[in-house]
């Protein structure tokens, strides 16, 4: 797979403007702390629809769940046209001992995102480099790589864009960790993951923008920043600071943007995201503009 097929998904000046919507256990979670239990999953279909219907033409694409989003996308009409990034893992995922386990679901796979029409293939991994091997033999770091790399080459044979997304777990009886070790804690691991060359990680923001800077200089492919649920304010430095001194190429980002969105109906969630949505991933794009390092450019 040559990176230019991330095209699809990016920018005309080659960087991601990409809304996440692939949530499906934390958006039900979401809906249940607003006392929406009840919620259908043809109403969860819907507000995903209201999602792309009103942000297409902002975003350069859409990150989207195989079981809500996916239908969405299909029932949209007469907006500008979008990418499409899917989701491929497990809804729900093992763990041992409490840590979460890495696995591929051998139904999704890159032939399946490319027959679904879908323009690249997001997979998350909870990797911590520093783990070790367990007393009973269990190598999580280990087997989360193999995972990893049989994704990128089965992308890669299929000429699938692989995009691979970590989130930073505690360790078994580990303390919290320190602002400076968790920032260790996501460059080590982003580091693990960009020897496998995926063409695009999706990654916490470390930290700093010292943490940025490490991050930067240790990374061979590109990276794109998520919002990890942050207010819209807080994400725009973050989103400032990860392009300046980090050198990401955009941002795949979701609640941010629609997180207020959960506790609406129809009519209010679709003139929310069509003022304030819009205007906070206006607000984002325009933040990138000059700023995010186009995609080419990291892998050059």
């Amino acid at each position: 797979m040559t990176s230019t097929g991330l095209d699809a998904i990016a920018t005309p000046a080659g960087t991601f403007a990409v809304l996440a919507m692939d949530q499906r256990g934390t958006l039900k979670r979401m809906l249940a702390a607003v006392d929406r239990t009840d919620t259908s999953d043809a109403e969860i279909v819907a507000m995903k629809r209201d999602m792309i219907a009103s942000l297409a033409g902002s975003a350069s694409a859409f990150l989207i769940d195989p079981t809500f989003g996916l239908p969405a996308a299909r029932e949209v009409e007469g907006v500008p046209p979008f990418g499409l990034l899917l989701a491929a893992e497990p809804a729900s995922r093992g763990t041992h001992l409490g840590e979460p386990e890495v696995a591929l679901d051998p139904a999704q796979d890159a032939a399946w995102v490319r027959d679904s029409g879908a323009d690249g293939m997001k997979f998350l991994a909870q990797v911590r480099a520093d783990r070790p091997v367990g007393e009973d033999g269990r190598d999580l770091t280990g087997e989360a790589r193999e995972a990893m790399r049989t994704l990128v080459d089965d992308c890669a044979a299929q000429g699938v864009p692989s995009i691979i997304e970590n989130l930073i777990y505690p360790l078994r009886d580990e303390a919290p960790l320190s602002p400076e070790a968790r920032a260790d804690a996501v460059i080590e691991a982003a580091v693990l993951i960009d020897d496998l060359k995926p063409d695009l990680l999706k990654l916490e923001y470390p930290g700093s923008p010292a943490a940025c800077r490490r991050l930067a200089d240790r990374l061979t492919v590109p990276w794109a920043v998520l919002s990890a649920g942050v207010s819209s304010e807080e994400f725009t430095q973050v989103l400032r600071i990860s392009c300046d001194e980090g050198g990401a190429s955009g941002f795949i980002a979701g609640r941010a943007i629609w997180k207020e969105t959960v506790s609406m109906d129809h009519d209010e969630r679709v003139a929310f995201l069509s003022e304030t949505g819009r205007r906070r991933m206006d607000e984002y794009t325009g933040i990138i503009e000059g700023r995010a390092r186009p995609y080419k450019e990291a892998v050059a």
